[in-house]
């Protein structure tokens, strides 16, 4: 599995920021990619182009607090991008940052923070020399199935991909994605667009774009792979 150009500075930016002990963890795609590749898959996967934290504090902090934070911990360690917040965060929405080069204002990436949200089960991750802490696989698994049990799933068939990668690695444990989606609040769907949708959803799955040079395996298999991957959370059919 290899890095972009790209990933590795996303990567430098996450281990700056948790070098430098502001409340956030990590969660998405990169730490999915970390996730995968400490587990031992090889191929390449979907790229991603941000970064997805979650912020702690007891107090909610101000939109002066977390730029500025963010700005020290790359100035600390380096790195020459500015940091730059576009939306404010709120119920039911996260902060989001553009981090842009300096010297031509272009946009590199961004980064989307959730605020004191329930606080997940997490873990120090590395990935090619570069450490942060990040949800755990059974968190990032209850996340996925949560959201592709109801009707969201035609707007995220991301998260039926990241369900087709993470099974050829790690093991589906129930209980414990049972008991962390009972901890965050969540009620699973019905899975009726997923189960019974497929038409839909090879549609949906078809307009999706794998960009670089990303095989985008059958619909077919990832479909049938993540059913069977899931079958003990969907509901018992006659």
């Amino acid at each position: 599995m290899n890095l972009t150009a790209e990933e590795k500075l996303m990567y430098e930016v996450m281990k700056a920021i948790y070098d430098s002990g502001i409340p956030i963890d990590f969660k998405g795609s990169m730490v999915l990619k970390a996730c995968l590749l400490e587990a031992g898959y090889t191929e390449e996967i979907r790229h991603t182009v941000d970064i997805d934290a979650n912020w702690y504090s007891d107090t909610p902090p101000s939109p002066e607090q977390m730029t500025d934070s963010l700005q020290q911990a790359l100035r600390k360690n380096g790195i020459n991008l500015t940091v730059n917040l576009y939306r404010m965060y709120g119920k039911g929405r996260s902060a989001g940052f553009e981090l842009k080069d300096p010297a031509t204002d272009e946009i590199l990436f961004s980064m989307d923070i959730d605020v004191n949200r329930p606080a997940p089960p997490t873990k120090i991750y590395e990935i090619a020399g570069f450490r942060f802490r990040g949800v755990s696989s059974s968190q990032m698994l209850a996340d996925k199935i949560s959201v592709i049990s109801g009707d969201k799933v035609f707007r995220r068939i991301k998260d039926i991909v990241d369900l087709y990668y993470i099974s050829k690695v790690i093991d589906f444990e129930t209980t414990e994605i049972l008991q962390i989606l009972k901890n965050n609040d969540r009620i699973l769907g019905s899975f009726n667009g997923f189960l019974h949708k497929q038409d839909d959803l090879r549609h949906a799955y078809e307009k999706f774009r794998f960009t670089g040079d990303v095989d985008k395996p059958l619909f077919d298999d990832v479909y049938r792979t993540v059913r069977s991957y899931i079958k003990e959370v969907l509901p018992k059919e006659n």
